[in-house]
């Protein structure tokens, strides 16, 4: 699923030269950036609108939902006031990460989560199909009684925290909370919180991550989707801004040589480490079947999770390589007692500081 990196900048010169060549701040869009971040992470009014103004308002909502590299792989249709389809937009694929389109329909169910929460606080119950001659979701909206859930409230707060945690333990209140949430008909979740359980797992994603860092075609497509600045950001309304991560923002031409002198397995190695080693817990998610309509069932357990985490105080942040590498995910599925199953999602989470906010594109290029 939405997949987490960054790379550290290890040479303090690049700093000062990024310094002398985008003014006297470390990014000359940030005013820009954090406006649009604020009026992109907000709820709205939950009364006042038409038919059509609400099916664009559910839509907003849906693209507040995690997305592959914020790849945002999704278009919508509004059907009238009874139904939004969620089609996927193969040209954000990401072929090299995720050959299969795992992850893309991951994030369309994370979207459909989303859409049908958002729903339901407008007095509207979300009936989620899977079309297969389309590989679309469609919900299908029906009147009821509105319900204003935190779930919905955590919406404009959630995010995919990759920084330290604390390392605390969870209550076991919060962990059945996120149990809950988490599991489905069709998903089961693992929470792993014990040390020795996070340090196979964490063995075999510096493993996976090693892999990873070692293929050409990741390693470009990834550098693809990173936005060094805030203007690179505000522009495109996608990617990974390098300052959601902690990483400085630099001029584009300077990122570009920053990540091609310094992206080195060691050091995104010993960040994992010392990330990894700093939750709480992590959980594994796991579709019953692995096809594209279970891939979208997952993405919608997860989100639940992710909302439930949130309302919590608890972030979460995905590390999914073991499950990326195609060679290591029968060995990760064989330590979980998964044999024959496919793992989907791997979340590391935990209490810490909130990052940066990323961005989304404008209704305009999701609506078809």
């Amino acid at each position: 699923m939405t997949t987490r990196r960054q790379f550290s900048i290890a040479a303090p010169g690049l700093l000062v030269a990024a310094l002398a060549t985008s003014g006297c701040t470390p990014d000359s869009a940030a005013d820009g950036y954090e406006a649009l971040a604020a009026r992109t992470w907000r709820l709205g009014p939950l009364s006042g609108f038409d038919s059509a103004a609400l099916g664009r308002e559910l839509v907003r909502c849906a693209t507040l939902a995690p997305s592959s590299h914020n790849t945002q792989c999704w278009k919508f249709s509004i059907e009238q006031a009874t139904a939004i389809t969620i089609l996927p937009d193969l040209a954000r694929r990401c072929p090299a990460v995720d050959p299969d389109d795992h992850h893309l329909f991951v994030s369309l169910g994370c979207a459909a989560e989303n859409l049908a929460q958002a729903a339901l606080a407008h007095g509207l119950h979300a009936e989620a199909s899977f079309d297969a001659s389309r590989d679309a979701v469609q919900l299908s909206l029906a009147k009821t009684a509105a319900q204003v859930g935190p779930m919905f409230k955590a919406m404009a707060a959630r995010q995919c925290t990759r920084g330290d945690y604390d390392a605390k333990p969870l209550s076991a209140a919060e962990l059945n909370l996120l149990e809950t949430a988490g599991n489905s008909s069709s998903v089961r979740m693992l929470l792993l919180t014990e040390r020795a359980a996070i340090e196979r797992v964490l063995e075999q994603v510096i493993a996976a991550n090693s892999a990873q860092m070692a293929d050409p075609a990741f390693v470009k497509e990834l550098k693809a989707w990173i936005r060094f600045n805030g203007a690179a950001a505000v522009r495109s309304g996608d990617g990974l801004f390098s300052a959601c991560t902690g990483n400085p923002t630099l001029p584009t031409w300077l990122g570009d040589m920053a990540f091609d002198g310094f992206f080195r397995a060691k050091s995104e190695n010993d960040k994992y480490v010392r990330q990894i080693r700093s939750s709480a817990g992590i959980a594994v998610f796991v579709g019953h079947v692995a096809d594209k309509h279970n891939w979208v069932e997952v993405g919608r357990s997860y989100e639940r999770f992710a909302l439930q985490a949130t309302a919590l105080g608890i972030r979460n942040a995905f590390i999914n390589q073991a499950i990326e590498v195609a060679a290591s995910r029968p060995q990760f599925a064989s330590g979980l007692g998964l044999a024959g199953q496919r793992p989907d999602l791997i979340v590391r989470f935990g209490r810490g500081a909130a990052m940066p906010r990323s961005l989304r594109r404008p209704l305009a290029a999701v609506l078809v």
